[in-house]
């Protein structure tokens, strides 16, 4: 009988972490997960699979863990001993980076290389073979020299989190073009779900028109309107990250859809959806605006439908509809809740 594969996932408490590891349970992966010591709960994506009758066996596993601290991922590899390493991993936030800079180059530029440097010793150690996933992004891309963006497009990031995926970036293939490492990186335009983070712009939409609908509040502040994104489901792409390990030979992989959107665009589609006028509660806030800003993102995935078969299967008009349908049963429970009399926490989508 083979082995039972082990993979373990750096950020398996975020969007794209439960959506892999609940992707990879269904494969009959061992899953394993980093988390962060916290003073509060923070596995509310990943809770419902220890409830899942499906799944015996202790196939899911966390550990106390942080990217920045290079002896707990030496330790981590040995302990797990995986088969297949994901760095989902990051202060992921744009916004958020120019507010904490060195934060996020420590977790998602250094965090990276010394998970590599974890794998890289191991294997050497054990002489098992690691595939190792780096998340890279279409942020990278920033100020963008051409559209469509490829595999082949000149990076020109924007932010210091563009800054610090590109260092995570060229450290996974200086790895896998130095020490043989079986190492891809996925650069994954933007891609949303219900599980996004409130703090996030399409989140932030869909999340205030539940609340809009329920009658919880009436406005909601946006940036900048016109920037264009190529909007999928998360779940559609940790698929891809997937195919990408299974390859005989490690490569880089442009994930997206091939369509563009303005964050216009698609409130109006979730205000839309729920029957309402977008114009009526979206209001510019200059406060939401970055530094500098990205403009335009729009990535070809022809490279990952050639070689490994991969096609989105989730428009954006789907996933507005998926995300606000959710947001608008969440505000469902919160108004019942606030009808009974409870405190509700404030809404978190301050931000974007």
């Amino acid at each position: 009988m083979a082995e039972q594969k082990r993979a373990l996932i750096t950020g398996i408490t975020g969007q794209d972490g439960s959506y892999l590891a609940e992707f990879l349970l269904g494969k009959g992966y061992e899953v394993h997960g980093i988390i962060r010591r916290s003073s509060s709960f923070n596995t509310g994506r990943i809770d419902h699979i220890y409830l899942d009758p499906h799944i015996k066996g202790g196939k899911l596993k966390l550990h106390y863990g942080d990217l920045c601290d290079a002896n707990v991922m030496d330790k981590m590899m040995n302990d797990v001993k995986p088969h297949e390493v994901y760095n989902l991993g990051a202060q992921s936030h744009v916004r958020v980076s120019f507010d904490m800079p060195i934060y996020t180059a420590e977790t998602v530029g250094m965090g990276a290389l010394k998970l590599l440097e974890a794998v890289r010793n191991f294997q050497e150690r054990s002489g098992q073979q690691v595939r190792y996933y780096q998340a890279s992004s279409s942020e990278q891309y920033g100020k963008v020299v051409e559209t469509p963006q490829t595999e082949t497009t000149p990076f020109y990031p924007r932010s210091p989190y563009a800054c610090a995926k590109l260092m995570a970036h060229w450290a996974t293939v200086n790895y896998r073009e130095s020490y043989g490492l079986h190492a891809s990186c996925g650069i994954l335009f933007n891609h949303e779900s219900p599980r996004r983070g409130e703090t996030f712009v399409t989140r932030k939409i869909t999340r205030a028109v539940g609340r809009i609908k329920m009658g919880l509040q009436d406005k909601v502040f946006l940036g900048n309107l016109d920037s264009k994104r190529d909007w999928g489901f998360a779940g559609d792409y940790v698929k891809m990250m997937w195919m990408m390990l299974q390859q005989e030979r490690a490569d880089d992989y442009v994930v997206a859809t091939g369509k563009t959107i303005s964050v216009r665009e698609f409130a109006e589609l979730a205000f839309a959806h729920a029957g309402l006028n977008f114009k009526d509660h979206v209001q510019f806030d200059p406060r939401y605006l970055r530094p500098a800003e990205v403009d335009l993102l729009l990535g070809d995935p022809a490279k990952a439908k050639q070689k490994l078969g991969w096609v989105p299967t989730t428009t954006v008009e789907e996933l507005a509809q998926m995300m606000v349908e959710a947001d608008i049963e969440l505000a469902r429970r919160e108004k019942t809740l606030r009808d009974a009399g409870h405190v509700l926490p404030e809404f978190a989508g301050h931000d974007q």
